[in-house]
């Protein structure tokens, strides 16, 4: 018997159970749906983690530590030796003792073969940042980073390299409580920036060096205040908007350039254990934009005693996360599958039954047994395309319809969705539950093509 044959018989057969076979395509369906969600969610978060790295690292930069812990290579759980870098993050009971860089590492990874730049990455905690006639307003601040180009409002950007040492870019969400009205307003204004030095025995000693010297009165009750701070006027080069693949929390942080950055941090932190050290700082590989120059640079410095991370490293721990968190999805799917299975099964050996004559009529009008099996299999992944294609169709039309609800709910911003469908993956998943139907069709199948003739007629 030819195929072609079969396969019209089959299709016959089915339509002639049309409510039972609907029923058991739309339990292989509901798995269906799940997987066809799932996977666009997947392909949705793997690609927002890509922009996130994208939008927050430079791909020629490696990122240098000195403690294997700040990227959970290790444990903090037992008491370190002692070492005056050693700085704890954290509070309460979660507190972690991290070993910091110095100067000099900066300067050892500096004189390293093949990194071209350092970047110490200074971030610097603001006293507040004003205008006159308005409020004093709580702000944090970085160095601007010229590889990743923030989105601004208004304002430009260097094309490439720092902003200069008097610039300074604001976040929009300080054009109101600074009096502005729009963004292109705030560019080219003025705003002060106040910075705290914490009173500590170095200072102390500057200051009554002072007095000594008759510079200043130590019974000035402004003195204190004076000597503790650094004020400082920028000029408003643009104005950033934080992006949704931003890393910053609450709100985004000024931008002033490198130098003025390491100035203010080194004021800030002078006279503390916190002085020119840092956790981590970024090391610009040159021509990184070549796997090999990376791994050259990784392994030298790792050679020489540093923690190295790549971005792609970060990106890889980023697409764990993400698929495991996909696969925990996927089993509930598997288990929807698993039970659509036993429908398929059922439906099959209800249908052998039910035509136990027709097979007997069949097999001795001359169908050989393996062209029976043959139709009760096709008869299987019938049901498994109809499944498949119920299940596609509703996952990507519900998805198409809820994707800009739940970009915007979920603020991923634009070029973002949460759920991204791929034509491949959809068809590969439709091939997946035709031949998942028809290995479940294969008992019943079995049993048919196993069927005495003549024993067949008998039944009645």
């Amino acid at each position: 018997m030819y195929i072609r044959d079969i396969v019209r018989r089959s299709g016959r057969s089915l339509k002639s159970a049309k409510i039972r076979t609907i029923l058991t395509a739309l339990a292989i369906g509901v798995g269906g749906f799940t997987l066809t969600l799932t996977l666009a969610a997947g392909n949705g978060a793997t690609k927002y983690a890509d922009n996130l790295i994208k939008s927050n690292f430079d791909p020629s930069e490696l990122i240098v530590a000195r403690d294997a812990n700040i990227f959970n290579n290790g444990s903090t759980s037992s008491p370190q030796e002692y070492d005056d870098t050693i700085s704890t993050i954290g509070g309460g009971r979660q507190t972690f003792q991290l070993k910091r860089l110095t100067q000099d590492d900066v300067t050892k990874v500096r004189q390293t073969e093949g990194i071209e730049q350092v970047r110490e990455g200074y971030r610097v905690s603001v006293q507040y940042i004003t205008r006159e006639g308005q409020k004093r307003l709580t702000a944090s601040a970085e160095a601007y980073n010229g590889a990743q180009r923030p989105e601004t409002k208004a304002g430009s950007l260097p094309k490439n390299g720092d902003i200069t040492d008097k610039e300074i870019l604001i976040p929009d969400a300080y054009l109101g409580p600074l009096g502005f009205a729009n963004a292109q307003e705030a560019v080219g204004k003025t705003v002060t920036l106040v910075v705290r030095q914490p009173f500590s025995q170095a200072a102390a000693q500057q200051l009554l060096s002072k007095a000594q010297a008759g510079a200043t009165n130590l019974n000035d009750p402004k003195l204190l205040n004076e000597f503790q701070t650094l004020t400082t006027t920028y000029t408003i080069r643009a104005v950033s908007a934080k992006a949704a693949t931003s890393l910053s929390f609450g709100v985004a942080p000024l931008l002033v350039s490198n130098p003025e950055a390491k100035r203010l941090s080194e004021f800030t932190t002078q006279g503390t254990p916190d002085y020119q050290k840092f956790l981590i700082i970024y090391a610009r590989v040159k021509n990184g934009d070549q796997a090999s120059q990376l791994t050259v640079a990784k392994d030298r410095l790792t050679k020489a005693g540093y923690n190295v991370r790549s971005v792609e490293d970060t990106q890889t721990t980023l697409t764990q996360i993400v698929t495991i968190l996909q696969s925990i999805v996927l089993v509930f799917g598997v288990i929807t599958l698993i039970a659509a299975v036993f429908g398929i099964v059922n439906t099959q050996y209800i249908s052998v039954l039910e035509r136990t004559r027709e097979i007997g009529l069949m097999k001795a009008l001359g169908m050989r047994g393996r062209d029976v099996s043959r139709l009760f299999m096709l008869e299987a992944t019938w049901i498994g395309f109809l499944g498949g294609v119920i299940g596609s169709i509703t996952g990507l039309i519900l998805g198409i319809s809820l994707n800009p609800w739940i970009t915007k709910k979920l603020d991923l911003g634009d070029g973002n969705s949460l759920l991204v469908f791929k034509p491949v993956q959809m068809l590969a998943l439709l091939f997946a539950l035709m031949l998942i139907a028809t290995l479940a069709g294969w008992l019943p199948a079995r049993k048919a093509a196993k069927l005495d003739p003549i024993e067949a007629l008998r039944t009645e």
